[in-house]
């Protein structure tokens, strides 16, 4: 039952942050130049006062902030995210177009970032101060600095045009009507240099979590005591300091996970893949409100459901969570 009270607990304090998310970026839009009707006559290369005022009526940009505000609050509720104006289409039909391009990029490299973090940082811990841990430091901390575009370009450069290994961008081949399993293929080989791309920062800061954490862990007294007992080093490592180590890690996949689909924007744009990060820098040029919004919307819900998870698994790891201690 504690359990499950934490749970609803975390639900119950999700809520009001996600109208706060919501209304401080829907005021601050307010503030920025132009906006979707701006864009539109812009594509269509003017238009006279009568034409802008009506469109401008129609989608409601006439009103004040605040009643504007309150409608799209109240949609939200009916989860209507509303229709954009550039795409002509309900906007919830939009992001689930691009939806599946930015999940499966986030999960690929974040099990690969957290997978490849936690074995370096692992023997980074049981080689302290030995080749092996500086070597690993200095290679975390060369990804750690370098921007991941920069990575993504290079990528492109060495692995898509001057050894053709890889393409270099799009989420598919075009055309191929490959179904079933051979389409999981082709989707994973165009998705091997931007995993590899958003994963690498990441793994660079799992790796040092993990090897601060592994070093600490060892020094407690429960550590000493097993050691005392007779059992392996092996044992003691994967049995006692691996569980307690992990703890930090969980918590960082929470708090990263916004990160990472801000830097899904870069990745995204460098490599054409059609996910929320492009769509939400499309919809930011294209003065988009509703689909901005939308996509806002739906990485917060995205970062909170990670979290929520985040907090049931660190429950599970630590019982003095869940048994209120």
């Amino acid at each position: 039952m504690r359990f499950l009270s934490l749970a609803g607990r975390r639900l119950a304090a999700a809520l009001p942050a996600l109208v706060i998310i919501l209304a401080g970026l829907f005021l601050l839009l307010q503030l920025a130049p132009g906006d979707t009707v701006d864009a539109l006559v812009a594509q269509m290369g003017g238009g006279d006062a009568s034409m802008i005022e009506a469109l401008r009526r129609h989608y409601a940009l006439d009103q004040s902030t605040s009643v504007r505000l309150g409608d799209y609050l109240w949609r939200l509720i009916h989860l209507d995210l509303g229709h954009s104006a550039i795409y002509g289409k309900p906007v919830a039909e939009v992001i689930v177009d691009r939806l599946p391009a930015t999940l499966l990029l986030m999960g690929s490299a974040l099990a690969l970032a957290f997978a490849a973090g936690m074995g370096l940082g692992i023997i980074a811990a049981r080689r302290v101060n030995r080749w092996p841990d500086t070597l690993i430091s200095t290679l975390g901390l060369i990804f750690y600095a370098t921007p991941s575009f920069w990575f993504g370009l290079m990528g492109i450069f060495v692995f898509a045009i001057y050894l053709g290994w890889l393409p270099a961008g799009g989420f598919g081949s075009i055309g191929s009507g490959l179904t079933g399993f051979a389409r999981v293929l082709d989707i994973a080989y165009y998705l091997i240099l931007p995993t590899l791309t958003l994963a690498l920062i990441f793994l660079a800061t799992y790796l040092r979590i993990m090897r601060a954490s592994m070093l600490e862990v060892a020094t407690l007294d429960f550590v000493r005591t097993a050691r005392a007992k007779g059992l392996s080093d092996n044992t003691v490592v994967v049995r006692h300091i691996l569980r307690n180590a992990l703890l930090p890690m969980v918590t960082l996949i929470g708090l990263q996970a916004g990160t990472m689909l801000g830097g899904s924007v870069v990745v995204e744009s460098v490599f054409s893949l059609p996910g929320l990060g492009r769509l939400a820098y499309e919809s930011v040029m294209q003065r988009d409100l509703n689909t901005l919004l939308g996509v806002v919307f739906v990485s917060a819900l995205l970062v909170i459901t990670i979290n929520f998870i985040v907090d049931l698994l660190y429950a599970r790891l630590d019982p003095r969570i869940s048994s209120g201690h």
